[in-house]
């Protein structure tokens, strides 16, 4: 049997991964990393950042002790600011539109919180989470997959990760769905956990906290031939595709946000046929495929998009294109792409 570290966040999907692989008879202690930064002014609850981490991580200790397992808490608040929140603000500010859960992922959560813990408290076999993934072996290598459970699985966050990563690593609920993931865990004794609420990413999705009165300018709105017909209060509150709350009325058709000009502080709109484009390039790379020629592949642009047949070309100047078969809505600078060979990860980037 392995030493296995788990990453435990309080919540029923950790708790159960814990809970699942000491029962299959491993050595397991639980790791919990600290993010929240107490002397920040704002207030956030219910994300991964936010004032209720105190409650998060006796939530978590309480598991590992109902378990009989060690429980240990890593700081990684200077971390975890660097890598994701100045990153996040950085991005919006930029006029793209950030994923903090892939960066925290691959640099915090699967990287230097396993080094830490390391550190701390010696060697380990595997590192395991409660991510609705699953890691499969191969000739070549592990490759990661889809999890079974297609509305949860969370590989669109995780194709960050390297060969050296995944072979650190365990996703026992890769196999389950969220609700037999809730039913175990009641039958295990951890009803609590099992009722929590499901967690949001990053923030809760009120972001405008993290950034001061004078970085959201207002600006003008405008259409794609470069007339003003509209103002904004600030571009960090837009994201391309957006339609909501534009504030734009007494024209005729609905209008989105097809681009968002950091340089001008302006917000480009134009109808949703303007809006949808069939090529996009790929920057920020990872491939666990062979990219040295044209990739055929199902590419994800957003969490919930449905994936769509293109084709990836091989990497320049660490730059891609995809070239989709039909336009898709509304690519957003700042999101992932990540590319699939049916439920296989081949690798992704960040749309340029």
């Amino acid at each position: 049997m392995s030493k296995i570290a788990v990453g435990m966040s309080g919540g029923v999907d950790s708790t159960l991964a814990a809970w699942l692989l000491k029962k299959q008879g491993h050595e397991v202690f639980g790791v919990t990393m600290s993010v929240w930064d107490p002397d920040s002014e704002v207030e956030f609850k219910g994300g991964c950042y936010g004032s209720d981490e105190p409650e998060e991580i006796a939530r978590a200790a309480k598991a590992a002790a109902q378990l009989g397992i060690k429980h240990v808490v890593i700081d990684l608040k200077a971390e975890y600011k660097t890598a994701v929140v100045d990153y996040f603000r950085r991005e919006y500010l930029a006029g793209r539109t950030p994923n903090p859960c892939v960066r925290c992922n691959r640099i915090l959560k699967l990287g230097l919180l396993l080094e830490k813990t390391r550190q701390a408290f010696g060697e380990f076999d595997f590192f395991a989470t409660g991510h609705y993934a699953r890691i499969e072996e191969t000739p070549s290598g592990r490759v990661l997959r889809k999890g079974a459970d297609e509305k949860k699985d969370q590989t669109y966050f995780l194709w960050g990760l390297s060969r050296k990563q995944l072979d650190n690593l365990v996703f026992p609920l890769g196999e389950l769905t969220k609700q037999e993931t809730k039913k175990m865990a009641i039958e295990a004794g951890f009803p609590e956990a099992a009722a929590l609420p499901e967690s949001q990413d990053f923030v809760g999705g009120d972001y405008c906290g993290l950034f001061k009165p004078s970085e959201c300018k207002p600006g003008p709105i405008l259409d794609m031939s470069g007339k003003e017909i509209g103002r904004h209060e600030g571009i960090i509150h837009y994201t391309v595709g957006q339609r909501k709350g534009l504030g734009i009325g007494g024209l005729e058709g609905a209008l989105y946000v097809a681009s968002i000009d950091a340089k001008r502080n302006a917000v480009i709109v134009g109808t949703k046929k303007e809006v949808f484009l069939k090529s996009i390039k790929i920057g920020e790379l990872n491939f666990t495929a062979d990219n040295s020629k044209p990739l055929k592949a199902m590419v994800k642009i957003r969490r919930q998009h449905e994936p769509a047949a293109a084709t990836v070309s091989p990497p320049e100047n660490g730059v891609c294109r995809v070239e989709f078969e039909k336009p898709q809505f509304a690519p957003a600078p700042g999101q992932s792409a990540v590319f699939y060979d049916g439920d296989i990860v081949l690798g992704g980037g960040v749309i340029l």
